[in-house]
């Protein structure tokens, strides 16, 4: 075995001698904490991506350009069996089928060079979580480097390692699994196994699933799938929301420091990072727009399926042509608003946002504490149906606690845990529509960004807490009568409808959704919360 130690910059501490005890063994080279220039040149060299215009290298990641939540898994077994809320989210594997298929994964790789990085999750010093990732490929300690926490000093063991092979493909059958692509999580090894996939969101959502168990059982602290940040006079906002809703955009804002974009805690002090960087959609990206995000994307960002203009290398940021899920990962430093520690106190404001494609709900309302955990349980969105097959009717989307697959614990706990904060600290909770108003998608249009924008601003500098409110529609939901610089007419959907009764009979299919949905968590939650559903006309012919 043969480790060669690189000239760097980033980070200057590691010393190659002093790393022992890797669980893998290989025949290859072994490149170590390598800093990201030297990186980028490992993947031009292993024709793993290529240089564009910006400085920043763009990947293919092969036939994954997502995650695959049907093959992520967890090994049941004492630690795991009776806490895991197993279904379709949380699937079990066995220790004997992870054991064959980790010594196969073992023995692919025994041949190959292997890139390690270390990084840790959680900014909190007190919840600090070290993490080692072996890699295939060089793109993926990459992303390694820039979305989990930088070390200051050299670490001897981590507590986590992953095993990333991209080029394995599993046999099914022979593993207890359904496809050549996974990725498995072991508490009782602590290790991740990852294969058949070169998606380089797996890595992060991994840990991020290893987080929300053992910080909600271990250390009562409540682990989000949002983004956050924080204002000049120290106030935190928290934003959840499922991909597409706004969360990384909307958290993006240059009057306030960055706390995050994408994973957090909430601890008795308040507010902090899971993760060291972002991991931001680049469709129709602009400087217009995004203009932090545009800006993120310099040497050292690591780009995703992203086409390049012909005969250049500058990224076509408004091509779909591979996926509609076209990537940059960058390190939080990369954006000029990032707060330097990551952390944040107990926040003064929270926002879900959902895009309703259904023209519905209001572009703002405030929420009860119950009707809070209602709607973060429910975890609502709606997206559009692929228009090539002729069909325009929105699709309603329930991902609970607005992150259901990385949730290995029953999605009540994270409802309660949410619940028990709002009481203690009595923060403001937020409904903001980012999606459609005047109608459904086909017939109305999208909620201006600007819009938006101007609300979730109103909300922080506190020019909502005299408003006057309205108790509005099925949903029963206080919307503002007026909020400055907004149109006074769409902050009441129904009047923004050609068709005020179609507006209510598609709020009334609206409701019923929810409803159907809430069903399989009725038995284990509080009374108070179904009280607050929707309500239905009638239950029948809706």
């Amino acid at each position: 075995m043969n480790l060669l130690k690189a000239k760097h910059q980033h980070p200057p501490f590691m010393k190659v001698e002093k790393l022992a005890n890797h669980c893998i063994k290989t025949s290859g080279n072994l490149f170590v904490n390598i800093s990201p220039a030297s990186l980028q040149k490992h993947i031009i060299h292993n024709k793993e991506g290529e240089l564009t215009s910006t400085g920043a290298i763009n990947v293919m990641t092969g036939r994954f350009t997502g995650r695959s939540p049907k093959d992520r898994y967890i090994v049941k077994d004492r630690i795991t069996n009776q806490v895991v809320d197993w279904g379709k989210v949380n699937k079990p594997v066995n220790t004997s089928s992870y054991a064959s298929l980790r010594s196969e994964v073992m023995e692919y790789l025994s041949s190959k060079d292997i890139y390690i990085h270390d990084g840790y999750a959680c900014a909190e010093p007190k919840y600090k979580l070290n993490i080692r990732l072996y890699a295939e490929r060089a793109y993926s300690a990459l992303f390694a480097y820039n979305m989990f926490l930088r070390h200051k000093t050299a670490i001897e063991r981590p507590e986590w390692n992953i095993i990333c092979a991209p080029g394995y493909l599993a046999e099914p059958s022979l593993h207890g699994i359904s496809g050549e692509n996974f990725s498995i999580i072991n508490f009782t090894k602590k290790e991740i196994l990852i294969g058949g996939t070169g998606y380089t969101g797996e890595i992060k959502k991994a840990i991020f699933s290893v987080l929300n168990l053992t910080l909600p059982l271990r250390e009562n602290v409540f682990s989000m799938h949002c983004s956050s940040n924080i204002g000049k006079l120290g106030d935190t906002a928290v934003f959840f929301g499922l991909s597409g809703t706004g969360k990384t955009t909307l958290s993006a804002d240059t009057s306030r420091k960055l706390i995050g974009d994408d994973e957090h805690g909430w601890g008795d002090y308040g507010i902090f990072n899971f993760e060291g960087g972002c991991y931001a959609k680049c469709i129709d990206l602009s400087p217009e727009k995004e203009p932090e995000i545009y800006q993120a994307i310099r040497p050292g960002a690591l780009l995703e399926n992203i086409t390049l203009e012909l005969g250049s290398n500058k990224p076509d940021f408004s091509d779909s042509s591979i996926t509609q899920n076209t990537r940059v990962s960058y390190p939080i430093h990369h954006i000029s608003s990032a707060k330097e520690d990551s952390r944040g106190g107990i926040p003064s404001n929270i926002f879900f946002l959902v895009c309703d494609a259904f023209g519905v709900l209001p572009p703002v309302a405030k929420l009860t504490r119950e009707q809070a955990m209602y709607q973060f349980i429910s975890g609502y969105t709606a997206k559009v149906a692929g228009t090539e097959d002729g069909i325009h009717e929105p699709v309603a989307t329930f991902s609970s606690c607005f992150g259901a697959p990385f949730l290995p614990l029953h999605p009540t706990v994270y409802g309660d845990m949410l619940g028990e904060k709002l009481a203690a600290h009595h923060v403001n909770v937020w409904l903001i529509n980012t999606g459609w108003s005047g109608g459904p998608y086909g017939e109305g249009k999208r909620i201006q960004l600007s819009h938006t924008r101007t609300i979730i601003r109103a909300i922080l500098n506190g020019e909502l807490e005299e408003a006057a409110f309205l108790s509005y529609g099925a949903f029963n939901l206080k919307v503002p009568i007026q909020v400055e610089g907004i149109p006074r007419s769409i902050l009441d959907p129904r009047g923004t409808w050609k068709d005020e009764e179609q507006y209510d009979l598609t709020e009334q299919k609206l409701a019923k959704l929810y409803r159907e949905n809430f069903t399989k968590y009725s038995e284990k939650v509080q009374p108070e919360i179904l009280d607050v559903q929707p309500q239905l006309l009638t239950l029948d012919n809706v």
